[in-house]
């Protein structure tokens, strides 16, 4: 099970989730520290280590629209931060999954920060709520690269395996 950390609406953009400003910044070891570097105590919380690795975003539709800025996805899984939401960007989600982010398509969810979640199958349980919510599997395809923690790790693995 993991906490709800942050409960965020529709339509976060890229630049919410990694303002434009920070965008000469590109490692993706350095993009975490500007994790919604706007939501000032969020930001502080998660550069002072008090979120731990795997908590939850949940978020509504449209997570991730507007840019195409790889740096919103990779500053999250700096963080091993698990995204819940609705619906997602399609341009985000790509990035998501050739970055290894775990997101998770949870069109009719209810949580709220401080729920405890888990993901078990196809299936998101609020146990604070006491309910179940069907998730929308990505494809197995996808799934196997964010399993693999990335497309890059994906490719590598794939290599050895043939060797």
């Amino acid at each position: 099970m993991s906490e709800v950390v942050l409960k965020v609406g529709d339509d976060i953009s890229t630049d919410i989730i990694y303002p434009g400003r920070f965008m000469a910044t590109v490692l993706p070891t350095e993009t975490p520290q500007y994790a919604f570097a706007d939501d000032v105590e969020f930001n502080r919380k998660l550069n002072a280590n008090e979120i731990p690795k795997g908590s939850i975003i949940v978020a509504g539709q449209n997570f991730g629209c507007g840019s195409s800025r790889e740096q919103a996805a990779s500053c999250l899984k700096g963080w091993d931060l698990v995204i819940v939401a609705k619906h997602f960007a399609r341009i985000f989600v790509q990035n998501s999954i050739n970055l290894g982010l775990q997101t998770v398509i949870c069109p009719e969810y209810d949580a709220d920060e401080g729920d405890e979640l888990e993901i078990r199958g196809d299936v998101l349980v609020n146990h604070t709520k006491g309910k179940e919510f069907k998730i929308v599997p990505h494809a197995p395809a996808r799934q196997a690269i964010i399993d693999a923690g990335g497309l890059v790790a994906y490719t590598r693995a794939r290599l050895l395996a043939k060797k």
